[in-house]
């Protein structure tokens, strides 16, 4: 007998079908008009053959204890029971704290982690350990960490990132043109934060494409817009966006077609920042002919987008990608300027937005409603470093970082405990990270697979699929709220987060602060309640918890009027001022100036990346590698299902190479090629294409780092995980992003014997 069980995630909502136990298929949830494919490899990740069946320990951990310097990676694990494990982990804990004090214990965990609003494993992680006395943890994140840093000093609010953003109604109504650096990607718009009952990216898509809206794909790749929406590619060197808005801006001044007016009442610092981009201040006017050596974009056609631009209703997009660079606070802060320049924002479908394209929501109409949510807690500590420099962390404690005009002091590590997240997806220079990550005495994993974060553990606890328990999901950007039900038991002797840290909190005297005497049911209904209460004070009457549960899903119906972000200030700056110290649009930020920063300086300005086409290292690697979010997983999430596993090449992740570049290599689809720069090399499978522009090649981020020699850094990834190739670099001391698109390489054809995959199989078990 087959049963459907309603459920939902970050990849969309469905019915897992189960018989016998197991979740045999999905289907997708019934009010999902646009149902994305990544919901097929559910079945494939719940019941791998790489899931993890026990808590295991470390063979040289086992036997020798804490010690920094271990190279892990290449160790087998040995099986132990939960007592043990809890023991272990709780004995660990309490001994850094005491000898050490809070700070030296790392609380990791960045990244997507389950859709789940309760067993949410980041949240839990660090419930536990600030009940414990807190932890050293991150702030800002890995998607657009240069950005969500810049946005506040520059329009007052992340609201332009995060969302609210100006509507898809509203652009499809009063756009004109959409000018989108970075692209409009439809892969990107099957995933969700926090989980989507219905996929709304692609019917915007389509809408804004039969409106007859003049859409510019400005992007190294064709495929960053669908062919159904009839784009024009304008192929950039990666990069070199800030370039071409410069040249943009120049063109609109030069003609004297400035919106004059609102750079007057709604803007500070614009005669700085003018002097500049006419080359005033520096000597060098940023005209089109400038952009044409840098861009690779001729003047011709930057002249007419500037006129299209500055004369017709726009909207100018940047996507999240972009400011992951070198000084990838430029493009962003830029793109403010573009917009202001040409007078769009705060009109209805106008002015600028970053995001649409990077996750499904963006720009969905919506309220703005509170979602459920867990506390984690304040961090006694009171100590964070910024999410891309954890490598810097662990090299140099004592060390200083200068991030947004303050000095923040590095810890001295000695654990590091991760639970919902996959740093070996997300940090850049992986060799560099593996050597510093053998700093930490002690390293703690929750992981329900045998990932490369699980294998370079100390202690791996087994952690539930979402299958195996309740939860809620919803985001702020979606108008759903899903039931996520049990579907299947408990596999192998997987516990759910909440349970392990509960043990481990009582171990450690503090269980009921953890907790707070509720359990799953009762956290659940108490998240539900709390949320219940903001919807009643916004006028909305929904059901009670028993009935949300019964149905499966709540829906809110989407507002009548459209949204657009800065409407208020347009209208009045005086009545609803920004939350900027001069309550405008600082295109020039007195705050950012006094900062000191010669890599962010107090206006946007072109600033050559350290990796491009034009950097002389070109010379020894003369192709740029783009690493993109992939179509067929969620970051590394679902990379052992079966979507994932048909996209890859020879075994491999997927490279992207042009034909000219392809020829001159003796390359072509199909065959195995090694990429490679001073910091790593992988393997990856060719796939030639007209849709990429010369000198760039492109492969998807999130392939399980598979190093031919484990637990050697500097060992060839069998498998294609790109940041082995990446820098790991802050974008600037303003934001200190990653700096992922910023990256030489070589590629050459593989002429060895083609390695195996290994790394969706358990690594190697010892009995105790």
């Amino acid at each position: 007998m087959t049963v459907a069980v309603p459920h939902a995630s970050h990849w969309g909502a469905f019915d897992a079908l189960v018989e016998d136990g197991r979740v045999t298929a999905v289907r997708p949830f019934a009010r999902d008009r646009f149902p994305g494919s990544l919901i097929e490899s559910v079945p494939d990740i719940v019941h791998a053959s790489c899931r993890i069946d026990r808590p295991y320990v470390r063979a040289g951990y086992l036997r020798h204890g804490p010690r920094s310097g271990a190279l892990r990676g290449g160790e087998a694990f040995v099986p132990v029971d939960w007592d043990t494990a809890i023991r272990l982990v709780s004995g660990e804990l309490d001994r850094v704290r005491q000898a050490h004090g809070n700070t030296a214990i790392f609380g990791g965990s960045y990244g997507w982690s389950s859709a789940g609003r309760f067993h949410h494993a980041r949240t839990q992680l660090h419930r536990c350990l600030n009940a414990l006395g807190g932890c050293t943890g991150q702030l800002t994140n890995y998607s657009y960490a240069a950005g969500m840093t810049l946005m506040p000093h520059i329009v007052g609010t992340n609201d332009c990132i995060t969302g609210p953003a100006t509507d898809w109604p509203s652009i499809i109504a009063n756009a004109r043109v959409l000018l989108c650096f970075g692209g409009l990607p439809l892969k990107n718009g099957e995933v969700c934060s926090g989980g989507a009952g219905e996929g709304q990216y692609r019917r915007w898509l389509r809408e804004a494409g039969a409106a007859g809206i003049r859409i510019v794909n400005v992007s190294p790749l064709r495929q960053d817009a669908p062919d159904f929406l009839r784009a024009e590619w304008l192929p950039i060197r990666p990069g070199t966006d800030t370039a071409l808005m410069l040249a943009l801006a120049h063109e609109i001044v030069a003609e004297g077609r400035e919106d004059k007016d609102f750079l007057a009442t709604h803007c500070t610092g614009w005669p700085i920042l003018r002097a500049y981009i006419l080359g005033g201040s520096d000597g060098q006017p940023k005209t089109p002919e400038w952009a044409a050596s840098i861009t690779g974009i001729a003047a011709a056609t930057i002249v007419e987008l500037a006129r299209a631009i500055a004369t017709q209703p726009t909207m100018i997009t940047s996507a999240w990608s972009i400011q992951r660079q070198d000084y990838g606070e430029q493009p962003y802060w830029m793109t403010v300027a573009l917009a202001a320049i040409t007078g769009g924002i705060g009109r209805p479908g106008t002015g600028f937005t970053f995001g649409y394209g990077s996750i499904n929501g963006v720009g969905n109409p919506r309220h703005d409603l509170p979602v459920p949510a867990l506390s984690a807690g304040r961090n006694p500590t009171g100590l964070f470093i910024p999410v891309a420099r954890v490598t810097d962390m662990l090299e140099k404690p004592g060390g200083v970082c200068e991030y947004n005009g303050k000095r923040i002091v590095y810890p001295d590590t000695k654990l590091i405990y991760w639970a919902g997240g996959n740093p070996f997806h997300h940090h850049q220079d992986l060799n560099r990270f593996l050597r510093a990550w053998a700093r930490a005495e002690t390293i703690v994993v929750h992981e329900p697979w045998w990932t490369a974060l699980a294998r370079h553990a100390d202690i791996v606890l087994p952690a539930t699929t979402t299958l195996e328990r309740n939860d809620i999901a919803a985001s702020s950007r979606d108008r759903f709220v899903m039931a996520m039900k049990q579907a299947v038991p408990t596999q192998g002797q997987a516990r759910n987060d909440v349970a392990i840290f509960a043990d481990i909190a009582d171990a450690l005297g503090v269980r009921e602060r953890f907790t707070e005497q509720r359990d799953e049911g009762a956290w659940l209904r108490h998240l539900y309640d709390t949320a219940r209460a903001g919807w009643t004070a916004a006028g909305l009457e929904t059901p009670d918890f028993d009935r949300f549960w019964d149905a499966g899903h709540l829906e809110f119906t989407p507002p009548e009027r459209p949204f657009v972000l800065f409407e208020g200030f347009r209208a009045d700056p005086y009545a609803e001022p920004l939350n900027t110290p001069s309550g405008k649009v600082e295109l020039f930020s007195e705050t950012i100036a006094g900062f000191g920063y010669d890599d962010c300086p107090g206006h946007p300005v072109w600033r050559a990346p350290k990796e491009w086409l034009g950097a002389p290292e070109a010379a020894r690697f003369p192709l740029h590698l783009l690493s993109f979010q992939p179509a067929t997983r969620l970051h590394g999430q679902l990379d052992q299902g079966r979507v994932s596993l048909a996209s890859k090449v020879a075994g491999r992740e997927p490279i992207l190479i042009g034909p000219a570049d392809a020829a001159a290599r003796g390359i072509k689809t199909g065959d195995v090629v090694r990429i490679f720069n001073d910091r790593g090399a992988c393997l990856g499978g060719a796939v030639v294409t007209e849709g990429i522009l010369p000198g760039v090649v492109a492969m998807a981020t999130g392939a399980w780092l598979d190093p031919l020699e484990p637990g050697a850094p500097g060992a060839l990834c069998v498998h294609g995980n790109p940041n082995v190739l990446t820098r790991d670099e802050g974008t600037s001391r303003l934001g200190q992003g990653p700096v992922a698109q910023s990256c030489l390489v070589e590629i050459e054809r593989w002429t060895e014997p083609v390695p195996p995959v290994r790394v969706h199989a358990p690594p190697p078990i010892e009995e105790e």
